[in-house]
């Protein structure tokens, strides 16, 4: 099966989060970094980088060649807060994420296809849906591996969309043209020693003999340039770490107001977090209700059950009576379900074993079944 994997990069990241919450910022050179002894730059925003200033530059050097630019220090928990936000959007679009950093990760969407017209069409939902919430912009690479992936997010930056085709025809005439520096592991001092046996493209060294190769670099970090340079990447995405909740949130075109079409919405988002956690073979004892009013008043309600749940139809129960509990009044502008305090060793309950199996084997071929056609299969 050819994988479709997704790299999305936060563009300049840090300084569009100060931009957003500074309007008195935006369209202007803006410097992040350490302002007192030997700081260094952080990153700073496309204005800044017209000046030719760049990450991890010399705070002084900076400061000569943008001396109009705005120098701050930056607020690490506005970032922290950014990412998080940016983080959830990112699982919403795939059940598999692979965090590289606070701005960037790895979506594996193999498997999917059925869920979205095309990768390409599934790439510009998620940069709007990006842009929506959060007043930030991404950059996507698309690509049948993480290395090609990482590579296409950076080509067309900021606001980038490079799809990589999946044959390898295709990856040669993307892959082949770029500069060999593009390639992981070839720092500048691998660089030089490539340019000195005349390689300067991807396509340059994937050319090269294998045993001049070898003779230059030793046997594993030859096998390892010439997998790249055909664009050869077989690593998995990988989460980092146990997942702590695993959710799904709707913000709505028009603010819901009829109490049949907030429960419908409700009954949506339970059916997609019970199947993500079962997909992820989990089962949450607490169940969280979010409910932001058009006014954008926020509410969060919880409830931890006796015994975890990931069916569809205990985690909507749940989220009608959080709910109907809150009472809000006006428009709901967005809604969303998670649950959290993962299960790792589900007691028996004493009673009910019978219904619970039940249910499990219900569950099961419907998953199998929206696994096979898609979500919507089943309504």
């Amino acid at each position: 099966m050819n994988r479709t994997i997704f790299h999305v990069d936060m563009d300049a990241f840090f300084a569009a989060v100060e931009q957003r919450e500074h309007p008195e910022y935006r369209g202007k050179p803006l410097i992040i970094g350490g302002l007192a002894g030997r700081g260094v730059v952080s990153t700073c925003s496309y204005e800044a980088r017209t000046y030719g200033v760049h990450s991890a530059m010399p705070m002084e050097r900076a400061q000569r060649l943008c001396p109009q630019g705005i120098f701050i220090e930056g607020n690490y928990p506005l970032y922290q807060a950014a990412s998080h936000d940016v983080f959830e959007i990112f699982h919403a679009f795939s059940p598999v994420v692979e965090p590289l950093s606070i701005d960037e990760a790895f979506l594996d969407m193999t498997g999917m296809e059925r869920l979205m017209t095309s990768p390409h069409d599934y790439a510009v939902r998620l940069k709007r849906e990006i842009r929506e919430k959060t007043q930030l912009v991404a950059s996507v690479g698309i690509a049948p591996n993480k290395f090609l992936a990482k590579i296409a997010s950076d080509l067309e930056k900021p606001d980038g969309l490079v799809e990589v085709p999946q044959d390898a025809a295709g990856i040669r005439a993307f892959l082949w043209p770029l500069p060999v520096s593009r390639i992981w592991g070839v720092g500048k001092k691998t660089e030089q020693h490539l340019l000195t046996l005349r390689v300067r493209t991807v396509g340059d060294l994937a050319k090269l003999p294998e045993a001049t190769l070898k003779k230059s670099f030793g046997e594993k970090t030859a096998a390892q340039l010439r997998a790249l340079s055909h664009g050869l990447d077989d690593r998995p995405v990988a989460p980092r770490g146990p997942q702590k909740s695993i959710g799904r949130e709707e913000t709505f075109t028009e603010d819901l107001r009829a109490q049949a079409d907030i429960e419908r919405a409700l009954h949506y988002l339970a059916g997609e977090v019970g199947w993500r956690l079962r997909k992820a073979g989990r089962k949450a004892r607490t169940i969280t209700l979010k409910v932001r009013r058009g006014d954008f008043h926020t509410w969060t309600r919880s409830r931890t059950l006796g015994r975890p749940t990931n069916f569809d139809d205990e985690l909507y129960a749940v989220a009608k009576q959080l709910y109907h509990d809150l009472h809000p009044t006006g428009g709901i502008r967005l809604l969303g379900i998670s649950g959290s305090n993962f299960d790792e060793s589900e007691e028996l309950a004493l009673f009910g074993e019978e219904t619970n199996a039940k249910k499990e084997r219900l569950y099961g071929v419907v998953d199998a079944l929206k696994q096979r056609f898609g979500r919507d299969i089943i309504k």
